[in-house]
């Protein structure tokens, strides 16, 4: 295949996943107001038990508000990675995926590419849920807003990744929401979201230690330092090799020879 027909492949993948989240309305409506209900009565709750300063890492003080719009970024992505994969098993059991794959194109480029485009998808709603959290006047330095694009993009294909992998194990729709919610809270209330990380240290250890080995840690890290301009090195080794693992098992679990949908057939 040419490169220009590579680029005919993708683009049509792409265009699906946009003619599909302009459709359903309901899931960028969704997508934006869930964060925003955590944002605006989780954290007045939050405020005053946490206290309204946090110094590190900016060296700096801070709101809290400001310091979980990180953490609801990466909410935003896991959701839409998570949602992203159950697509992928209705397309399987629907059988449009079944004729995506008869493509020329290899079954690792059709599957990056579905991973691309919904790392696309999810930016579109990041920088809704930015615009309308800059309008509550929750503001981070404008130049952040530039070094925060790649940063959403790795982790948003990060979470799309997992998401991935899962869709390839699972064979029922049906399963799909029990084991989304089972992925989804562990990763999400492990993790810096919320909580900074010597918050979780004053309070265990062992739980400290549970956070700082979660892979949505280092994400949400990663896309809290870009928002000041800032590069957490090893965040960013982190969500980069976690990504390429999962990746790399997502597009083995398609694989007919090798895969788990062979293997339970």
């Amino acid at each position: 295949m040419t490169a220009a027909a590579y680029w005919h492949c993708f683009w049509g993948i792409l265009r699906r996943e946009l003619l599909r989240f302009v459709q359903q309305r309901s899931r960028f409506i969704s997508a934006l107001v869930r964060p925003l209900l955590w944002l605006v009565v989780f954290a007045a709750g939050f405020r005053a038990a946490l206290g309204i300063a946090i110094i590190p890492p900016y060296q700096t003080y801070i709101t809290y508000e400001v310091y979980i719009v990180p953490g609801l970024i990466g909410m935003i992505l896991l959701f839409n990675g998570m949602q992203s994969a159950l697509s992928m098993v209705y397309d399987r059991e629907m059988g449009s995926m079944r004729m995506m794959l008869t493509s020329p194109a290899s079954r690792g480029f059709l599957l990056i590419s579905k991973l691309v485009a919904s790392a696309l998808v999810s930016l579109l709603q990041v920088l809704g849920f930015i615009a309308i959290s800059w309008a509550f006047g929750i503001e981070a330095p404008l130049l952040g807003y530039f070094w925060l694009l790649p940063s959403v993009l790795l982790a948003a294909l990060m979470v799309g990744s997992l998401g991935l992998l899962l869709s390839s194990l699972i064979r029922q729709l049906e399963n799909f929401a029990g084991v989304m919610n089972f992925v989804v809270f562990p990763l999400f209330f492990l993790s810096s979201a919320l909580y900074p990380l010597w918050k979780m240290r004053e309070s265990s250890e062992l739980l400290y230690l549970v956070c700082a080995s979660n892979p949505f840690t280092h994400a949400v890290e990663l896309i809290r330092f870009s928002l000041y301009s800032q590069w957490n090195t090893v965040a960013l080794a982190v969500t980069l090799v976690t990504t390429l693992i999962l990746l790399t098992a997502a597009i083995i679990g398609y694989d007919p020879k090798r895969g788990m949908i062979t293997r339970k057939a």
